[in-house]
């Protein structure tokens, strides 16, 4: 199993995907601010469950990375609630795209609370 296999990583590599096609249409003068930060929010979400993945031999830094991942994600949902208060965003993207954050949400934290099931090791010394 690899980290591409993850459910987690694959809903939110596709949230950052719906999130960068949707920003393309964000005025010209977010681009260094709103649309840069959504786009690095939500795609630091997969890329911490990746390097949690690959560091699950470290019990802690598995949590603790997969923690980084959730507090992206709540991140990129601020964002979001941004882009559609600014009406970057209709209610239905809105909606759409929260919806799916929540859910990669959940995923993550089951990540958490199960790490035995991604082959960390509760019993080692590192």
């Amino acid at each position: 199993m690899t980290f591409q296999d993850l459910l987690a990583y694959q809903k939110s590599f596709e949230l950052a995907m719906r999130i960068f096609e949707i920003s393309k249409s964000f005025p010209k003068e977010e681009t260094y601010s709103l649309t840069d930060q959504i786009r690095r929010s939500s795609r630091s979400v997969p890329s911490n469950i990746a390097e949690a993945y690959r560091k699950r031999i470290y019990p802690k830094s598995f949590h603790s990375k997969l923690t980084d991942s959730d507090a992206e994600n709540s991140e990129t949902q601020v964002w979001l609630e941004f882009a559609f208060k600014c009406n970057y965003i209709n209610q239905i993207a809105y909606d759409e795209l929260i919806n799916y954050s929540i859910e990669v949400g959940k995923l993550i934290n089951f990540m958490i609370l199960n790490p035995n099931k991604f082959g960390v090791n509760l019993n080692t010394d590192h």
